[in-house]
């Protein structure tokens, strides 16, 4: 998921620097990392046309913001078992029996079926998933495409990161904010432990507040190592951030600690809030939560007394029963406190005038309100999907001069679960043609089982990879990516950010893989309808993009590392928010007119069952890798070479489990294997299951999937409707029943790789 950039914006314009002189037959670069979400500027060498060397930026603002995977990209993406031509399967679904094909054999049969699908059940029996922090981007293209053909059944890892908290905060103050590290007096995390899950810039940006003076509170049911740096630190329950929540806003409005002309001015429904808050006394929080009434109290005081504060986007937030409750109980802390869109508060962007944005590209507006109706989910979790956003569309216009601005790609998405069970067929219409690119779908989303049992019903599965992954390995075609440091690169944080930063192509793709941009512009080529992708290259679609700026992108990527407006805070005094009253929504309209309860509210556990007295979360990614990529890379699996549970020292001596020791964990869902870690930091009762587990070593194809089947998390993942939030349909990651069992053949079944097999 994207992470914030947040630069000061004076110390950017005025940064003096160069880049280092480079070396007799060294190429140097400037060039924005995609390895994971969090796009770091990074500097490339190379020799004789290949990357030896990605290193840190000279640039002061960015310097130090680069990780292991960075550094060992050229090597991950030089990888022997890339995938580096089009492969055909030519075997039963999942056989693992390919052969080589052209371009242009596998895009004229790829058109060819896809075409009849949409005959035969319609453009919306078309699906497609993406990550675009693996791609890096997908330019818009893919929803342009798929509105013009009749698809409304986009979906995208997003809905469980990132995007889906985009569509929550709209509906509360109409765009998703952005937090200012640079000025902020107080900075709130949320379950998010930076320095150990690939968040080396955001680390960097708090480690900068607290040596200024910035405050620090964390909550996080593990005394991780930002725990250990707060100065308050809250144990709450995994899963129950709406009731902490819920908790500060208690201390805050019995003792006055809200900005009263803000709320009175900006703000509806507040003393309907007011109201349901007051179901919230600390003594009911402390027992929801498990923290003490006097550090919640304290906790809340020091945010409100704090001046502007921040609460920044983290993924825990997004993946439980009571996320939309959750966000919005974020949002509306920072809207009563004053410190929306205000210096070292939360800023909201919008867009740069100066660059048409990717949510132009994709072109909504083409797709008909017939086709809207039938994205799947919107009936039952609207809340991202068209029917949830859809009274924001004139909001949006008036505020941000767009009728669909697509923030994180994640505001106009269907749902997972829904889209699954439709390929599955259990929906309400037939889903029969399915495209992946960059997202290893078998296990990126909740209840595995349906997502395999989906893939086998397709008549088509088009996979854009690196790597033949678990879900690539059940597609009929397997079409070659290329990777960042191969194609230049125009950035907006997907749509959060008001400014771009460029990256240079630092070499060129290996054999024949092919940037998404191509792969959309083939495909539109392939359903007869060229036109859709106009553009000769990327070059010149970026060129397009940038007409207003006065300059090309070759020469925005040798004269600039960000371009940007100097901010404008307040904005809403001349605008209003791009709500429907113009306001702040305590009390949202929208999720009132949806049928839903238009306050935020807690949903308590379900009762214990006694067969599963333990709770796992997941959805964190394994420190070292992002998501489920690069277990195929030698120097990153022997950092971590096997799947480890995290448990505390008493619930080992509860199960006697021993460090190393291979274990089962099982719910109702599923089960999966796992060698015991047992920390300090873990409370007694709570697992830590490892998020993205395969080995591409094991056996592949169906049955088997390179591991994927033994080890990954999504097997444990449910997707019933007591472990989805309601408006959402977001799947609860955050304190899953479980139980831990010995694994009778003592890890004989899961041996350590050597690098020869990687």
């Amino acid at each position: 998921m994207p992470a914030p950039v947040p630069f000061d914006p004076s110390a950017i314009a005025n940064a003096k620097h160069k880049l280092r002189p480079a070396k007799d037959g060294v190429t140097v670069k400037r060039t924005i990392c995609a390895t994971c979400d969090i796009a770091c500027s990074v500097v490339t060498e190379s020799k004789q046309g290949r990357v030896v060397k990605v290193r840190s930026s000279d640039n002061p603002i960015f310097r130090d913001n680069i990780c292991m995977k960075g550094i060992i990209a050229p090597k991950a993406f030089a990888h022997p078992d890339r995938i580096l031509h089009p492969m055909k399967r030519v075997g039963e679904r999942g056989s693992g029996k390919w052969e080589r094909v052209s371009w242009d054999e596998a895009m004229s049969d790829i058109g060819q079926r896809l075409k009849k699908v949409i005959d035969e059940h319609g453009p919306e029996a078309w699906a497609v998933s993406t990550s675009q922090w693996n791609t890096a981007t997908d330019h818009g293209l893919g929803r342009r495409i798929m509105n013009h053909i009749g698809s409304p059944n986009w979906i995208s890892g997003v809905a469980l990161c990132a995007g889906n908290t985009a569509a929550i905060n709209r509906l509360t103050y109409g765009w998703f904010p952005m937090g200012d590290f640079n000025n902020t007096n107080c900075i709130v995390l949320m379950g998010h432990n930076p320095r150990r899950h690939s968040w080396t810039p955001l680390y960097n940006y708090i480690r900068s507040a607290q040596q200024r003076g910035a405050k620090l509170i964390v909550c996080d049911p593990r005394k991780s190592s930002s725990a250990e740096r707060a100065d308050i630190w809250l144990p709450l329950k995994a899963g129950s951030d709406a009731a902490m929540m819920f908790g500060w806003l208690k201390v805050i409005f019995d003792e006055g600690l809200y900005d009263k002309d803000f709320v009175a001015n900006w703000t509806v429904g507040f003393e309907e809030l007011r109201k349901r808050v007051d179901e919230f006394p600390l003594d009911r929080v402390a027992k929801l939560t498990g923290c003490e009434p006097e550090m919640i109290a304290k906790a809340a005081r020091m945010y409100a007394n704090s001046g502007p504060s921040i609460i920044p986007w983290t993924p825990i937030t997004d993946m439980q029963r009571n996320s939309t409750s959750a966000i919005r109980l974020q949002g509306i802390l920072r809207a009563v406190c004053g410190y929306i869109d205000v210096a070292g508060g939360e800023t909201l962007q919008g867009f740069h005038p100066d660059v048409v944005p990717e949510s132009t590209i994709e072109m909504h507006e083409v797709l008909s309100e017939a086709q809207k109706a039938k994205q799947l989910g919107a009936d039952t979790h609207p809340a991202f999907t068209y029917r949830g956003q859809e009274a924001l569309r004139e909001p949006l216009k008036r505020v941000w001069g767009h009728e669909y601005p697509n923030q994180i790609t994640g505001c106009y998405m269907a749902n997972p679960s829904a889209t699954f069970r439709a390929m599955a067929g259990e929906g309400s219409y037939p889903v029969k043609a399915f495209f992946t690119l960059g997202n290893n779908t078998v296990m990126s989303y909740a209840n595995m089982p349906l997502i395999i049992k989906a893939m086998m019903n397709q008549d088509l599965i088009v996979a854009h990879e690196h790597h033949m992954t678990p879900t690539a390995q059940l597609a009929d075609y397997v079409l070659p990516g290329d990777s960042w440091l191969e194609r230049p690169w125009l950035t907006d944080a997907f749509g959060w950010m008001s400014a771009y930063r460029p990256s240079e192509q630092s070499m060129e793709p290996p054999g024949e893989a092919l940037s998404t941009w191509e792969f959309w512009k083939r495909i539109a080529n392939a359903l007869d309808r060229p036109e859709l992708v106009p553009w000769a290259s990327l070059t010149d679609f970026y060129d397009d993009r940038l007409k207003a700026t006065g300059m090309s992108f070759k020469e925005l990527s040798e004269t600039t590392e960000i371009y940007f407006d100097m901010p404008e805070f307040r904005k809403y005094l001349k605008t209003g928010f791009a709500t429907p009253s113009g306001k702040v929504e305590l009390k949202s309209s929208i999720l009132e007119d949806l049928g839903f309860d238009p306050l935020p509210y807690f949903r308590e556990d379900p009762p214990v069952d006694p067969d599963y007295p333990l709770q796992m979360f997941t959805g964190v990614r394994e420190d070292g890798y992002f998501q489920t990529a690069q277990r195929q890379v030698p120097e990153m699996r022997q950092r971590a070479p096997e799947p480890m549970i995290f448990v505390s020292p008493d619930t080992a001596k509860d199960y006697q489990l021993q460090e190393n020791e291979w274990v089962i964990i099982e719910n109702q869902t599923g089960k999966i294997s796992a060698q015991v870690a047992i920390k300090e930091a873990m409370p007694n009762g709570l697992v830590r299951v490892p998020h993205g587990w395969w080995k591409p070593e094991m056996q592949s194809g169906a049955g088997h999937l390179s591991g994927a089947l033994q080890y990954s998390d999504a097997q444990l993942c449910r997707d019933d409707e007591d472990y989805l939030d309601r408006e959402q349909g977001i799947p609860h990651l955050k304190g899953v029943p479980c139980r831990i069992v010995k694994d009778p053949t003592g890890g004989a079944a899961n041996p350590a790789p050597t690098e020869g097999t990687l």
